[in-house]
């Protein structure tokens, strides 16, 4: 359920008191102006994260961009963040523009991760727009179960 009301967003915004989220909720996202000097659909990428039995899934919507204008990184030991950067298209002083809704600039999301997740084996690719972070997780141990014999 989330709790920031549904004019605020689509719906699908994590809960804000998500112990693993670290994002600032911006009560002016998707106005035409923003508190801090520039909202775009790039700065405000669109994150999935699923919890499978072997991994965590981060699956970003970053159309247009290439790989070498994303970051992934792991801070702190248990920070992954996200970043990127769309530049603006070069104006030509004799172009005439009519109307400009693609975004540009910066984007950066940062998530806690669970003491479970392997770190060192996080991985990244690219397809079609949408970056996959695959966090693999520890395996779990049961624990060791031993039948005793019960005399008398």
């Amino acid at each position: 359920m989330s709790l920031i009301p549904s004019f605020f967003g689509n719906g699908r915004r994590s809960n804000v008191f998500d112990p693993f989220s670290l994002d600032v909720w911006d009560p002016f996202q998707g106005f035409p102006f923003s508190s801090s000097g520039e909202t775009t659909a790039v700065a405000n990428a669109r994150i999935d994260w699923k919890e499978t039995p072997e991994a965590h899934l981060f699956k970003v919507d970053v159309p247009g961009l290439k790989k070498d204008e994303v970051k992934v990184e792991v801070e702190d030991g248990s920070i992954l963040q996200i970043s990127g950067e769309r530049s603006k298209e070069k104006e030509e002083k004799n172009d005439k523009w009519h109307r400009i809704e693609r975004s540009s600039g910066k984007f950066i999301r940062r998530f806690r991760l669970p003491e479970n997740a392997k770190l060192e084996e996080v991985k990244a690719a690219m397809e079609n727009g949408v970056l996959t972070v695959t966090v693999p997780k520890e395996e779990v141990k049961k624990p060791e179960v031993k039948a005793i014999d019960i005399s008398g």
